[in-house]
């Protein structure tokens, strides 16, 4: 395959904390031989997951460097599992994601597994060059089939995004917004400097160490997951509305950033590959009351407006198409005041909102049913820019939400 570079993902190349994890619950009991089976076959199917970081010095480019092997870490927890709230999940995940991975030399995915008796608790932390929330749903529901029927996963060739061409006619930025990253790149360019690999590792290192961010779970069971959903339909919205509409209500903020598949707008996209193949936008809003129906249903009405204007929806992936990419390397190290360089520091402050860590997100992978999944949940990514974000995951009718915070 050609060699995929590394494009607009380089947001997630240098930011600190760019990992996640879902968690299922497999419908069979642990089998080392044939996790390692499974895990075989998927790294076969996805060349995502044979590769590590790659660098042409001459041209400053980083891109997937595809090898022959595996390069999944797969680690048997001498912990029993007892449910998906069990604390040594987290725990698990907390120390793996504790130390920024050095991926010249690592692979982009690990994975815990849990005995849980007659199930099988798998834990997948992905870096966000591996994958997007979606794809990474994908992947999870890919294992869990190929684990209880050994069945053979379907190869995906990766095809990034790679210019404004990959994105849908009507999605350019507005004038003022052109002009504005012309001048950050014109400004960066006279800096005549860039953020080396090496600096943004101990620089990230450092981060992970200090960084202490607190979560909690909350399932929501079928029957009361039923009585929500009906509410919704009654009045007219989704259960993200409601969930968005919970959250500017209990934070009392004006905005919350959702992430957005846009795989159906785009032209690059694959079917079942890896990469990242979403955008995120704002959703503004004050709510009036403490009525969450009624703030959802104009929480609805904004959402709607937003999902109307292409180029709205578009704008971080134009932004970053259009930003220098060594801009968008220095933009959260700079932000955070571990690199001089001014125009890195107004894009990572003023544009992207490093260092302030204010931000509120919801990130909702949908909803599945499954014979061979029991339960799954979605541990969001908490980027530096996030003092709050909620990870929602609905399997087989019941809902859990990982919501994680920093004080």
């Amino acid at each position: 395959m050609n060699r995929q570079y590394i494009f607009t993902e380089r947001a997630h190349l240098m930011c600190p904390n760019m990992y996640f994890g879902i968690v299922e619950v497999i419908n069979r009991p642990l089998s080392r031989e044939d996790i390692e089976r499974a895990w075989s076959k998927l790294a076969a199917a996805h060349p995502f997951l044979r590769a590590v970081l790659g660098y042409e010095a001459d041209s400053n480019r980083y891109y997937y460097d595809i090898t022959d092997e595996s390069k999944i870490e797969i680690i048997y927890s001498d912990d029993k599992a007892s449910s998906i709230q069990d604390e040594v999940i987290m725990s698990e995940y907390n120390r793996l994601t504790s130390r920024d991975w050095d991926i010249r030399k690592e692979g982009l995915l690990k994975t815990v597994c849990f005995d849980m008796g007659d199930k099988t608790c798998c834990m997948m932390v992905f870096h966000h060059l591996l994958a997007d929330g979606r794809a990474a749903r994908g992947l999870a529901l890919e294992m869990a089939e190929t684990y209880v029927h050994d069945s053979t996963p379907k190869v995906a060739e990766e095809c990034l995004i790679s210019s404004m061409d990959d994105l849908p006619e009507g999605s350019r930025l507005p004038w003022i917004s052109r002009v504005l990253i012309n001048s950050c790149n014109k400004n960066w360019k006279k800096e005549n400097h860039y953020v080396t690999y090496d600096e943004y590792h101990a620089f990230a290192q450092k981060c992970q160490e200090q960084d202490i961010v607190k979560h909690s779970i909350q399932i929501s069971d079928t029957q009361q997951m039923q009585h929500l959903v009906k509410q919704c339909k009654d009045a007219g919205v989704t259960v993200n509305d409601y969930l968005m509409a919970k959250m500017f209500i209990d934070e009392k903020i004006g905005k919350i950033v959702m992430a957005k598949d846009i795989r159906n707008e785009i032209k690059c996209y694959n079917d079942n590959a890896l990469g990242n193949y979403s955008t995120a936008f704002g959703i503004q809003y004050k709510a009036k009351s403490d009525d969450v129906m009624r703030e959802a249903m104009n929480v609805h009405k904004r959402v709607k407006k937003v999902n109307s204007n292409l180029s709205q929806i578009m704008t971080v992936l134009a932004c970053y198409i259009m930003m220098e990419p060594e801009l968008i390397d220095a933009a959260a190290i700079s932000g955070m005041g571990g690199y001089d360089s001014k125009a890195g520091l107004f894009v990572g402050q003023k544009m992207f909102g490093f260092g302030n860590k204010e931000g509120r997100s919801i990130s909702n992978l949908g909803k599945i049913d499954s014979d061979v999944i029991n339960i799954a949940m979605f541990i969001p990514p908490a980027s530096p820019a996030i003092r709050k974000i909620q990870g929602v995951f609905t399997t087989n009718g019941r809902m859990v939400i990982c919501t994680r915070e920093r004080s």
